[in-house]
């Protein structure tokens, strides 16, 4: 009954109290309480009816039928699986966990991925956007603090100026207040009528072309230098049977998309060096001797400032936008002895923000439409609600003149999506300021998928009870979302709580005994 001590929690409402009291008091509140356990902590989790059959697994031979009906609250509960941290944290946990072991297999080798990986020359890279205006931002030139999470080092002035002087708005265009790390004021222009809002929504739209442009200008650098030294071409016979020659070295990446504060993204990429077996394209090889981590390094340099990409011509601007990187490309190498940039942390560095979105811009919302977006989009309003503007404005119909902000009479928003307008997207990701891209991607070779981690633990935990001697078979139908009550949620929820803790609790008991054993 330990659930129950969650609900003398002070500042719970009277109607969650009875609603949450009233459960616990039916005869069968534990068999609900694990009928609900595959999504106990899910915020809305999914309700599905219909029947479910038990079927042998060795003859396929039908044992038993049973519907909905019959189990507690006539459905069946299944987890939302939203990867976002700010929509569903329990789902989010679950997606980080797999976000981890992804660009972990990359690193170190498992699940299906070559040992042998952890031999192959990496490094971590940051690309970011280019300025699109002078921002408040919090820098500390050196740190001095020996712990970076509850650092209190002293940042620098914000925009210091010799002479103090203004924009040609009237704003000033310098400010030497010093920032704390979570003053709202961080990622906001100096001078909104400055800022090129339609620029930067633009680059969140286009940094996908951007960045494939980039690894294939990687990959173009890493072939001449071996051409350079002599090393020659690998002779190779693709899938459709044809003889083909290749670089003898390639890279596979592991990218997280990370939204700043001025809502901008930009790109935290892990970049492996593999090289190429003539008789089996999918293994995984070490690169050539003569290539180098330093040979990586210097690519990554090269493409980060050779790349741009000029977008279609838009009726606001016929030439269209130049797509760049900005001046900050951070290159640090991985596994080179160096503590700080070690493959468990730059794993759990991106499987964080994996999990997030624009929540650190301070808007979060799911799509916008042509009702809702008077709510969020302002042409004279805050930094965020021109940039929503700047979104719906530009992914107008191409046929719209350049006044009419408005969408046609008639006209759905999955129609503008259908008129070869190459902006149409950013009507469709206004919600996510331009951007429609994942916030996890990785190259096929690079490391294992989520459907494999996924496949895995649903097969485990099928196996987990040896005395079965059936699987359930669902043929299920969607009903609704969320929970039927919010003394439901909190009762679930803090049972899933629990749970977790619990397995927290008894991992760090076992990794305690294993390094006990180990010393004695």
């Amino acid at each position: 009954m330990s659930t129950l001590l969650a609900l003398h929690r002070p500042g719970l409402a009277a109607g969650r109290d009875a609603q949450a009291l009233h459960r616990a008091s039916t005869p069968d509140f534990f068999g609900w309480l694990e009928h609900t356990r595959a999504a106990a902590g899910c915020t809305r989790p999914v309700r599905l009816t219909g029947t479910l059959s038990a079927v042998e697994p060795c003859t396929g031979r039908l044992v038993g039928k049973r519907h909905t009906d019959e189990l507690p609250d006539r459905t069946v509960y299944k987890a939302c699986g939203n990867r976002r941290a700010a929509q569903c944290p329990d789902c989010a946990w679950v997606y980080a966990g797999d976000a981890f072991q992804v660009v972990r297999c990359g690193l170190t080798g498992g699940k299906t991925v070559s040992a042998t990986v952890a031999a192959h020359p990496v490094v971590f890279a940051t690309f970011t956007a280019p300025s699109f205006g002078p921002v408040h931002h919090r820098h500390i030139p050196r740190h001095t603090c020996t712990n970076r999470r509850r650092c209190d080092c002293r940042p620098a002035p914000c925009h210091a100026r010799r002479t103090v002087g203004t924009c040609p708005h009237g704003q000033p265009a310098a400010c030497f207040a010093r920032h704390d790390a979570d003053d709202p004021q961080l990622g906001r222009p100096l001078c909104l009528d400055c800022y090129d809002h339609d620029h930067q929504v633009v680059w969140n739209a286009f940094s996908g072309e951007l960045w494939r442009r980039t690894k294939q200008a990687i990959e173009r650098h890493l072939a001449v230098l071996c051409r350079r030294r002599g090393i020659s071409h690998v002779q190779v016979v693709t899938n459709s049977g044809k003889v083909r020659r290749v670089p003898p070295v390639r890279v596979s990446h592991g990218k997280v998309a990370e939204m700043q504060r001025r809502g901008a993204v930009h790109f935290h990429v892990l970049l492996r060096l593999d090289g190429v077996d003539p008789h089996d394209l999918h293994a995984l090889v070490p690169p050539p001797v003569g290539i180098t981590v330093d040979d990586l390094d210097d690519a990554v340099h090269a493409a980060a400032r050779q790349i741009t990409v000029t977008t279609p011509p838009h009726p606001d601007r016929p030439e269209g936008w130049s797509i760049a990187w900005g001046e900050q490309v951070d290159v640090r190498r991985i596994g080179t002895g160096d503590g700080d940039v070690t493959d468990g942390k730059v794993a759990a560095y991106l499987a964080k923000y994996a999990t997030k979105s624009t929540e650190v811009t301070g808007h979060c919302s799911t799509r916008l439409t042509p009702d809702t977006i008077d709510a969020y989009a302002d042409p004279e309003g805050d930094h965020l609600a021109r940039l929503i503007d700047a979104c719906w404005r530009l992914g107008r119909p191409t046929h719209t003149p350049t006044s009419n902000t408005a969408t046609p009479t008639g006209v759905r928003q999955g129609d503008l999506d259908s008129r070869g307008n190459p902006y149409a997207g950013l009507r469709r990701w206004a919600h996510m300021l331009g951007y429609g891209g994942h916030f996890l991607t990785k190259a096929r070779r690079y490391s294992v998928t989520f459907g494999l981690l996924r496949d895995t633990r649903a097969t485990y935990r099928r196996t987990e009870d040896d005395t079965a001697d059936t699987i359930t078979v669902g043929t299920l139908a969607f009903t609704g979302s969320g929970w039927l009550t919010n003394g439901d949620a909190l009762l679930a929820n803090t049972a899933a709580a629990q749970h977790r803790e619990r397995s927290r609790i008894g991992r760090e008991e076992l990794a305690h005994e294993t390094w006990s054993g180990v010393a004695a």
